[in-house]
This record gives structure tokens, C-alpha cells and sequence, in this order.
């Protein structure tokens, strides 16, 4: 942790000194509010006592940990789950070619019309979520849960790994079937089958843009390129350790330019 916090401390730092110095020049500084940082600092003038350098450390840490480490490692394991299911990877293809062609690059405007992509992603926040333990919740009065009395104060974690894999709520849980996903709306009893983004008022509040971010990400990398394993074997799918669930291996594969990317090129260098 103190290496973190330092590492942030010297993201504030040089922040703080490039909009000093930018206003010096600029006289209102032409580079101001591009960042997060620049408003945080902003604020910061105006009210001290809310924007301290350690709540805009802490800003900073919540979005790099659970913005952006969150979203490459769901990535990670939905790229290693196509390439073990090479049928998979070609259905998402052929969906992103018919709706959507080689002459451009998919939008966010595509998304909902992409449903097997979405399918694959469900599957992969199932099988493998990136927080498979989900923040610490105290309970604020007496109540009952799941026919479970719990007393004011309790603190309790929710496992949404083991309620992923939970045979009585899902067929075959161990296999990789984003099908089951099909006409899925996730809302009223049944959302609670899923919950990498936690629920209710306390999930999380930055779960439509992870999965905007991830099925622009994932689809523009299947649309773009082809890809196959390094070898015959298939991609080793080990758990590691963490707050966060990663691959023991990281995920090594191959890939080659489709069309698109050659006219992309030319689009880039013209």
C-alpha cells in the first residue's frame, strides 16, 4: 500500500505543477478539466476539506482497481473460453459479419443488436467474475434472509462464484453455454442467478458501462482479427488469487489481420 500511495502521490504531484504551470502561461490554463485528476484538483481549491490529496488518492485507486483491472480481466477469461470453444468464437464472428460487415468498425450503436456477444459475455461473468466475492455488506436492523435470522451488525459476504455454479439454479454449471442466456432480461427473481455486479441499490453503479466497454473491446477484437490457440492444448483456465479473479497463466494467442484491418490502414494513412 505504500508503494501504491506513492505511486499516486506522484500522479497528483505532477498533475498539480502541469496546470500550474499551464495557467502561469496560459492565463486560465489550456489544459485544464482534460482529466479527472484536473477537476478533482479544481475541486480541491474551492473545498479543501472534501478534496484532500487522500480522497483523490482514493478516487484514483477505486477506478484503476475496480474500473479497469475488472473489465481487462473479464476479457481475459472471455477470450480464453472462445478460444477453448472455437464454435463459439465462430458463431460471435459470423453474428458481427452479418449484422455489421468488414466495411467498418463496430459502434456501441451495434450493441444491441450483437446477442450472441452479450450471450458470451453473461456466460464468462458467470463462470468466472472478476470480483467472485462481492463487497462486505452490515446488516442495519434485525432481518431474516433466506430464513436465516440476522442480527443488527452482522457483516456478511456474498460468495456469487458459488451461486454462479449453484447446480439448483443452473443446468450443467460448469459448462461454458452462453445458449442459456438466450431471451435472458435479468430482471425481477432470475436476476439474482447473476450477480458479478452485486444488486439491488448497493451493486454496483458502473455495471452498464463495463459491459459496453467489454462487448465494444471483445467484438471489435473477434470482427478484426482471427485467432487460435498456440497450440493443440487447450488454454489452461486456473483460478489465481486475489480480491480480483485472474488467470494463474496469462492468456497467449494467436492472431491474424481480417480484412478490416487492412482497410482501416488505408482509411489511417490517408
Amino acid at each position: 500500500m505504500a508503494k501504491m500511495d506513492s505511486f499516486l502521490q506522484t500522479m497528483v504531484s505532477d498533475r498539480r505543477e502541469t496546470l500550474s504551470s499551464n495557467c502561469d502561461q496560459n492565463k486560465g490554463g489550456g489544459e485544464v478539466r482534460k482529466l479527472l485528476i484536473d477537476n478533482l484538483l479544481l475541486l480541491q481549491l474551492t473545498e479543501p476539506e472534501l478534496y484532500t490529496d487522500a480522497i483523490i488518492k482514493g478516487i484514483i485507486l477505486a477506478l484503476l482497481a475496480a474500473g479497469t483491472e475488472t473489465d481487462s480481466t473479464t476479457l481475459e477469461w472471455a477470450m480464453s473460453l472462445l478460444l477453448n470453444h472455437p464454435d463459439q468464437l465462430d458463431q460471435v464472428r459470423a453474428e458481427i459479419d452479418i449484422k455489421i460487415g468488414q466495411g467498418r468498425l463496430l459502434d456501441e450503436q451495434d450493441l444491441p443488436n450483437l446477442n450472441h456477444l452479450q450471450n458470451v459475455i453473461n456466460e464468462t461473468l458467470r463462470l468466472y467474475p472478476p470480483v467472485p466475492l462481492l463487497g462486505i455488506r452490515e446488516a442495519s436492523a434485525d432481518c431474516v434472509v433466506g430464513g436465516f435470522d440476522v442480527p443488527c451488525g452482522t457483516m456478511m459476504v456474498i460468495n456469487a462464484w458459488a451461486i454462479h455454479r449453484d447446480p439448483e439454479l443452473w443446468h450443467e454449471p460448469t459448462q461454458f453455454k452462453p445458449e442459456r442466456f438466450e431471451g435472458w432480461s435479468g430482471e425481477g427473481p432470475q436476476g439474482y442467478r447473476l450477480i458479478p455486479f452485486g444488486g439491488g441499490r448497493r451493486g454496483c453503479p458502473g455495471a452498464g458501462l463495463a459491459n459496453r466497454l467489454i462487448a465494444l473491446v471483445l467484438g471489435s477484437l473477434i470482427q478484426a482479427f482471427e485467432w487460435e490457440r498456440i497450440s493443440e492444448e487447450k488454454v489452461d483456465m486456473s483460478e489465481g488469487l486475489g480480491l480480483t479473479m485472474p488467470k494463474i497463466k496469462p492468456l497467449e494467442a494467436l492472431c491474424k489481420p481480417r480484412p478490416l484491418m487492412q482497410k482501416l490502414r488505408i482509411q489511417f494513412e490517408n
